[in-house]
């Protein structure tokens, strides 16, 4: 999961995209940069690390222009590398510059395609260096000294016949314009909007959450729909085409449950809205299964989970507290790429507040459980408190299968849910009593009458992909790319270029 923003204005961007990455940095912490283009030239500044480290007062000062693009990363798999930090460059045509949140399920099918057929070279594992090149041949074929946006639109076009997968895109092309595209399906988040500058002209902007466009003074326009490409040609004008011929919205369901800021909205959906409903359905839940329950007060795991856990305290009628203090300079810890690392983690990120466990039967409330790990280490932080008995509630269903659109959700094998029951994890995590949000409940807590979206992208906890192109060999070959024993052997970043699809190997 990463985070992308372009913006199109009449001054000089450098600030407000170093703005808007700072506001989208819970989208990705591990590294982050910026190109700008001023006369026909790019300027490029990126590197490992946090927004505010990568960016000092020299670097801004040489990211001049009018016109910009940016990005934060989160690595899919295995260590972070440099080399692998967006945006990417080609020089071929224009000059284009990419930055890409998702992944293609087919990268490595398209990799030999672009060199033994396009005869592109990729430099790097990244597969968002792949879905670049793609764009520039496919604009390449269009034959045009200046690519008009009915040109940029046809090569969008070509890129939704190749690749599948889940992608929210900005990019800029030298002289050209400013291009946003979403990929058919609609997993991967993608806004625009604008906002008249003091001199009276309208500027543009591009990011994957609303939250972003309200803190710099933004009007949302709308969501980028599935398939569709929004460009502002250097003349400042806006275009929006749909570009591919079978679109269906199903935004991720993790957006709502764990990723995406409270404040933001995803195709018409408020996430914070979204929240609060699922706290009201785990709650009924817990109503159901144990009506007479003895909780004494809801106490959520920062931060992700306040919002359903205040609302399910006030459904249950129980004390909602503050229980752990955060250190806000430790970095997720599921990200982490060993074990010992994440564990160690924990204790460093979270602190409890004694007096609210002592002698208390406390319910924890956490967003969801993916290896187990934290949570583990969470409800024996919460007995050395003084918990009389720690009950765990989980705003999302169990987890079971991994992410292939995205994040980094590991190996099969290392999710604590997978082949296990509700009895066994209860057990494996130290809990009293351990309750998950049922899916059908947290779909309806998402939907909402005023969106279209019908249904999401649930495959961590069902196993249906609905790119349709996801089988038992590719998952297989997955998970030997991200257990914790590869990934403390081999140096892959973002999106591997090991063939998935090879029936030879």
């Amino acid at each position: 999961m990463c985070g992308v923003v372009g913006i199109k204005g009449q001054s000089p961007v450098n600030q407000l995209l170093y703005d808007a990455l700072t506001v989208l940095q819970h989208r990705g912490q591990d590294a982050a940069g910026i190109v700008t283009e001023q006369d026909g030239k790019f300027f490029l500044r990126k590197n490992n690390g946090l927004v505010r480290d990568v960016f000092h007062t020299r670097h801004m000062q040489s990211l001049v222009g009018h016109t910009g693009i940016g990005h934060v990363r989160y690595p899919t798999a295995g260590t972070s590398s440099t080399a692998e930090s967006q945006p990417f460059y080609v020089n071929s045509p224009y000059g284009i510059v990419l930055a890409h949140n998702g992944n293609l399920t087919n990268a490595a099918e398209l990799n030999k395609a672009l060199f033994q057929s396009d005869l592109r070279h990729v430099n790097t594992t990244s597969d968002s260096e792949v879905l670049l090149n793609v764009f520039a041949h496919e604009l390449q074929l269009q034959g045009k000294l200046r690519p008009m946006a009915e040109d940029v639109f046809a090569a969008v076009r070509g890129v939704h016949r190749r690749c599948r997968g889940a992608y929210g895109v900005v990019a800029m092309i030298s002289g050209i314009g400013l291009l946003a595209f979403r990929d058919p399906n609609g997993i991967r988040p993608l806004v625009y909007g604008k906002r008249v500058n003091e001199q009276g002209g309208t500027e543009y902007m591009v990011a994957s959450e609303s939250v972003a466009l309200d803190v710099l003074g933004f009007e949302l326009i709308d969501d980028v729909a599935p398939g569709e490409a929004v460009f502002i040609d250097a003349d400042g004008q806006l275009h929006v085409q749909a570009c591919a011929d079978q679109v269906k919205k199903t935004p991720c369901m993790f957006e709502f449950v764990y990723f995406a800021r409270p404040d933001s909205i995803i195709d018409g959906i408020s996430v914070y809205k979204a929240r609060l409903r699922m706290g009201d359905a785990l709650a009924d839940k817990i109503l159901r299964e144990k009506p007479d329950h003895d909780i004494d007060v809801v106490i959520p795991i920062p931060d992700t989970s306040r919002t359903s856990a205040l609302q399910l305290a006030n459904r249950l009628g129980v004390n909602f507290r503050e229980g752990f203090m955060k250190n806000r300079y430790i970095g997720r810890t599921f990200i982490m790429p060993g074990q010992t690392q994440r564990k160690k983690s924990v204790r460093q990120k979270l602190n409890a507040i004694g007096l609210e466990f002592k002698g208390k039967n406390v319910l924890l409330v956490d967003d969801s459980i993916v290896r187990g790990t934290t949570c583990n280490e969470i409800i024996e932080m919460a007995r050395d408190a003084g918990a009389s008995k720690v009950y765990f509630a989980s705003a999302a269903p169990e987890v079971i299968f991994p992410n292939v659109y995205g994040i980094d959700m590991p190996a099969a094998k290392e999710l604590i849910a997978h082949g296990r029951t509700n009895e066994e994890i209860r057990v494996s995590i130290g809990a009293d009593w351990l309750v998950y949000q049922d899916l059908d409940d947290l779909k309806r807590a998402t939907q909402t009458k005023k969106s279209d979206v019908h249904d999401f992208d649930c495959s961590v906890f069902d196993g249906c992909y609905v790119t349709g192109d996801v089988d038992q060999a590719y998952l297989e070959a997955l998970e030997a790319l991200r257990n914790d024993d590869s990934k403390s052997k081999t140096q892959i970043s973002d999106s591997s270029m090991v063939d998935l699809h090879n029936d030879e190997q």
